[in-house]
């Protein structure tokens, strides 16, 4: 199982994996929220992200996934980046949460987060072009929406 950390301003990893448990019916394994609160000393922030992976990883890998590209929790995840045992996936999105929870079991590490950032950013919809049915289907979980 590919182990999930959510690294995000404030409380937002938090309403997300709550979120996403409230529609799964239980709390997700092997998925960590990390805070990051503004004025927080960033060798301390290092450490909490470094205890989050630990408690996530599973030997299979860990995706990170943070709020924005370029915040804070972006810029002190991507330190931890390990071709092949550590990924980090900008602006994480409650659907793209979903399906990395649903297919950690179903992918290695390198595909999980090739398919989910497609998929995160297929998530960003514009519903008109939705219903003339301009999606395609990059990933196999995508076959859903076809």
């Amino acid at each position: 199982m590919v182990g999930l950390v959510v690294v995000t301003h404030n409380q937002l990893g938090n309403a997300l994996i709550d979120t996403a448990e409230a529609i799964l019916g239980n709390r997700p394994e092997a998925l960590v929220s990390v805070s990051v609160s503004s004025g927080e000393d960033a060798g301390k922030l290092r450490g909490k992200i470094a205890r989050g992976i630990r408690a996530a990883d599973r030997k299979k890998g860990v995706i990170i996934f943070t709020d924005m590209f370029g915040g804070t929790p972006s810029n002190l995840s991507y330190s931890f980046l390990k071709e092949g045992r550590v990924d980090v996936i900008s602006a994480v999105n409650l659907p793209i949460l979903l399906k990395a929870v649903n297919f950690r079991n179903q992918m290695n590490l390198a595909s999980l987060s090739k398919c989910l950032e497609t998929y995160g950013k297929k998530n960003i919809s514009l519903a008109s072009e939705i219903l003339k049915g301009k999606r395609e289907a990059l990933c196999p979980f995508d076959r859903e929406y076809q």
